[in-house]
């Protein structure tokens, strides 16, 4: 009975620090995390040098309108873009080797680079690869208006 006891005992220990290991984030995903994290410090501050290095120059970004972009015009617009309010929420990072997805949405206030009034409800996901030399760039990202959110607002 002992020794039944036991076995339970260390079959709980191992199959509970298995289940805690899983819930943690790998270096990976919290690389990535923070890289997401300082693209919107970019966007609070207005200062889109802060995640330029972390842009690969073969970048290319699918607008919520459809248009397709580079780094050199996604910086412009940015830098041209004044933000009142930058918030993102929902960000999920998924690692696969030296690649990660990630999802969210962002919500973002202020002129947009022609001036205009600026409202931008939208969900969004970046490609981030992690380069040779070790560090992560994202290499696309591609955003889509969240209409579920806007209906929402209007109900």
């Amino acid at each position: 009975m002992t020794r039944m006891l036991t076995w339970c005992v260390i079959c709980l220990l191992f199959s509970s620090s298995g289940w805690s290991q899983t819930s943690q984030k790998s270096e990976a995903e919290k690389a990535v995390e923070a890289l997401e994290q300082r693209w919107l410090r970019s966007q609070q501050e207005n200062n889109p040098d802060l995640i330029a290095p972390s842009v690969a120059e073969k970048f290319v970004a699918t607008q919520s309108d459809g248009k397709v972009i580079d780094k050199t015009e996604m910086l412009a617009t940015a830098k041209a873009s004044k933000y009142r309010s930058a918030e993102y929420g929902d960000v999920k990072v998924t690692v696969f080797g030296n690649a990660a997805i990630v999802t969210g949405f962002e919500k973002l206030e202020g002129t947009d680079s022609s001036g205009l009034p600026l409202d931008v409800n939208e969900r969004f996901t970046d490609t981030w690869v992690k380069m040779p030399d070790g560090t992560w760039q994202c290499v696309a990202s591609q955003q889509t208006t969240n209409s579920a959110s806007k209906a929402n607002a209007n109900q």
